[in-house]
């Protein structure tokens, strides 16, 4: 029988890398979306018959029980998120409803309805804030948070931890570095850079305009990092209970800069200097930031078997070249 599995945030990166995964596990998949009058598919376009796609929001209980009697899922992945931190210093209260309350809401509505179903939790490495006590980061790093986004998330993460310990359920959170992909948002600064550094291959703009490119992140790609939340769902019971195996950093234990990832972008296009292409605008420059951010996945290495597969240069070359293609397309 065919294990059946609801990813919450199904239209996002991860959401759909995560169904293209557990579709190839032949899994049969539900993906809840937000009720929109123009729903945004550009991510999952190419799912559609092969999922079945449920309305629901984390901010409405009723939906969430609704969305798990229609799927009677064996796992749920709980991706969905206000996910960019810079605004959810202006929509503060509304990413705590997401990100928090959200996640209480969809864990009730999963005890009430069947506590056997396992649980996987998007935890975020912004959880352990701008200067952590120790580098690179593991599961019993502090934490640390420094947006609305990130204390937010660290609700998520520890109601989560609550509920495993409190009912016996099983339940992981992955606490995932920085993780890029071609289907990543234009909102976030590497689509922003790959898609510029395209636009300007292409003669179609001059110059990128970005905040901050001192800070250092840990980034790996998105297929990979997707592949985590799986097996960590697939532990033996007893193993789980018993080792206490619930978390997990996701990172590929290297930093690069944001001018490590400018660099790599242009070297794609063949421009050496990309300084006269790049504009510090401080409208993009956050209240407080982040400055490195490194994680430590041995233990996701040791007990999963989990590691990367896809180096940084190779993720950015693979986003400029699918951006020059779509634009190309366009053009």
């Amino acid at each position: 029988m065919k294990k059946r599995a609801l990813i919450t945030g199904i239209n996002g990166m991860d959401g759909s890398h995560l169904a293209d995964f557990l579709l190839q596990k032949n899994y049969k998949v539900f993906g809840l979306e937000r009720k929109k009058i123009s729903l945004n598919r550009n991510n999952t376009k190419h799912l559609e018959g092969k999922i079945k796609f449920i309305q629901g929001d984390l901010t409405d209980k009723a939906s969430l029980v609704s969305a798990l009697q229609i799927s009677n899922p064996d796992e749920v992945y709980n991706l969905a998120a206000q996910s960019f931190v810079s605004p959810s210093w202006d929509f503060a209260e509304y990413t705590a409803d997401i990100n928090a309350l959200g996640v209480l809401r969809l864990l009730e509505a999963i005890r009430e309805y069947n506590p056997k179903i396992r649980f996987y939790q998007a935890s975020t490495s912004e959880m352990f804030g701008g200067n952590p006590s120790k580098a690179p980061q593991n599961e019993y790093t502090p934490f640390h948070p420094k947006s609305p986004y990130a204390a937010a998330k660290l609700y998520g993460h520890w109601i989560s931890k609550n509920f495993r310990t409190s009912y016996d359920m099983y339940i992981c959170c992955g606490i995932m570095f920085n993780h890029e992909s071609e289907r990543r948002g234009h909102n976030f600064v590497t689509r922003k850079i790959t898609d510029g550094v395209a636009k300007i291959y292409l003669g179609m703009q001059d110059t990128i305009r970005l905040g901050n490119l001192d800070n250092k992140r840990d980034w790996g790609y998105s297929p990979d990092y997707v592949k985590s939340m799986w097996m960590m769902l697939q532990q033996d019971e007893d193993y789980f209970f018993n080792n206490k195996v619930g978390d997990f950093v996701i990172a590929t234990g290297k930093t690069h800069s944001v001018k490590d990832f400018l660099t790599t972008a242009f070297n794609c296009i063949d421009i050496d200097d990309w300084v006269p292409y790049v504009v510090q605008d401080k409208r993009y420059m956050r209240p407080t930031e982040v400055h490195c951010l490194h994680g430590n996945p041995e233990k996701a290495k040791k007990v999963l078997g989990w590691e990367p597969t896809v180096s940084f240069k190779e993720m950015v070359s693979r986003m400029v070249k699918n951006d020059i293609k779509l634009l190309s397309e366009k053009k």
